[in-house]
């Protein structure tokens, strides 16, 4: 009697267990009811932009997220400061890659999927090392060049509006473009992550060699975050947030995220700017 109890409640159990199995599968697969809206900009090789077609590191990752889940991203290039606007304004879905701020906070949802930090960077030369923001700001002969529409959170913002105070700031469009200026002798310094500015000039023989010349300093004020993904919190339904967000999780903690960065980059570079979640 006994042995038959027992048999049969292991019965019911493993029963329980494939059911259980069954709906976390279900669960876990991300289904969306509509393509997803993934405007994107240039950004070294976690963004390539060549006219009208997008592809590196997170590009990639999406392709590969459109092949197994019920979720398709379609990805479009535009300007870093649309991209920017389109996101705040409910017209992009999710805005990758992003580094987590205050602002963003408020209008989406953070998945992080790699840690970053961006650093002081310029041509190497004998002047003093530059630690925080403070000493940056107490050195005057120093023009420092900024890509418009970046944004490394609160600490940056008001860097670069006392930049602009004191006359020592320019906007750029792009990573290529502020590589240009520091070859060239028209800014000192800029302030970004590594990957970032050593992917935008690859392809370019005129700066290609400044990532050899590279000084890279931490400043502060300005320490380790994480990079991402922002999933927009007005221009989805639930449903498909939910589904967004389970998709881009999943990958991040299955580590393709950074097995793709190995791919692109020299470890010189990541280790200076980029780790892994885990």
């Amino acid at each position: 009697m006994s042995n038959m109890s027992t048999s049969s409640q292991f019965s019911k159990l493993r029963r329980l267990l494939v059911a259980l199995a069954s709906v976390l599968a279900v669960g876990a697969h991300a289904t969306c009811s509509r393509p997803i809206a993934v405007p994107m900009s240039a950004t070294g090789l976690s963004v390539v932009v060549n006219g009208d077609t997008v592809s590196g590191i997170y590009p990639d990752l999406l392709k590969g997220l459109s092949e197994k889940e019920d979720c398709a991203f379609t990805m479009t290039a535009v300007p870093r400061a649309r991209l920017e606007a389109l996101f705040e304004t409910g017209r992009a879905d999710l805005l990758i890659p992003a580094t987590k701020t205050p602002k963003r906070d408020a209008i989406g949802t953070f998945v992080p999927m790699i840690h970053n930090r961006a650093l002081l960077l310029s041509l190497t030369s004998r002047r003093p090392a530059i630690g925080s923001i403070k000493e940056l700001l107490a050195r005057p002969g120093l023009k420092v060049v900024l890509v418009r529409g970046f944004d490394y959170g609160q600490a940056y913002q008001e860097m670069a509006a006392v930049l602009a105070q004191q006359g020592r700031l320019i906007l750029e469009v792009d990573a290529l473009s502020v590589a240009r200026l520091l070859k060239a002798g028209a800014a000192d310094a800029t302030f970004m992550a590594p990957t970032i500015l050593a992917g935008a000039v690859q392809g370019d023989e005129r700066v290609r060699d400044i990532v050899d010349n590279l000084r890279m300093e931490a400043l502060e004020e300005l320490p380790w975050g994480s990079s991402g993904a922002y999933i927009s919190n007005t221009s989805l339904s639930p449903a498909d947030k939910a589904a967004v967000q389970s998709a881009l999780e999943l990958a991040a903690r299955s580590g393709d995220v950074w097995r793709n960065f190995q791919r692109y980059y020299s470890p010189a570079i990541l280790k200076a700017s980029i780790r892994p979640l885990h």
